[in-house]
C-alpha cells in the first residue's frame, strides 16, 4: 500500500529549505520502495531537488507553477520517479529565486517493492 506525504510550504525570498520532509516518520524509507514525486508552486521561480539515499533523481529543477494553486493534481504534477531502498533517506530541497515567498505543494508517494 502506497504511503503519502503532502507537504506545503511557504518558502521565503531567495532562500532554500534543505529538507521539506525533516522531522517527518516518512523522512527514511521502510522497505524497498518505488517513490514518484508530484509538485506546483503558486508562481514561477522554485527549484526543487529530489534524492533517494545516495541517488540523486531530480537536481534543482525549475517546477511549473499554476495560479491559485491549493493541492497538486495527479497526474499533471508529475516530476519524477525512482527507486530507494529500506532505511534511505528522502530529501526534498526547495529553493525559491525570486524576491517573493511563493506557496510550494509537493506530494511524495512511497510504494514498498
Amino acid at each position: 500500500m502506497p504511503i503519502m506525504i503532502d507537504a506545503n510550504r511557504s518558502v521565503a525570498a531567495n532562500t532554500t529549505v534543505d529538507n521539506v520532509l525533516s522531522g517527518k516518520l516518512e523522512e527514511f524509507l521502510r522497505a524497498n520502495s518505488t517513490v514518484v514525486l508530484y509538485a506546483i508552486a503558486q508562481a514561477v521561480g522554485v527549484r526543487l531537488s529530489l534524492i533517494v539515499g545516495s541517488e540523486v533523481a531530480l537536481d534543482d529543477q525549475e517546477i511549473n507553477a499554476r495560479a491559485g494553486a491549493t493541492a497538486t493534481i495527479v497526474p499533471d504534477d508529475f516530476l519524477a520517479s525512482t527507486a530507494g531502498f529500506d532505511g534511505d533517506r528522502l530529501i526534498l530541497r526547495v529553493r525559491n529565486t525570486t524576491g517573493a515567498a511563493i506557496i510550494v505543494f509537493s506530494r511524495l508517494e512511497t510504494t514498498p517493492l
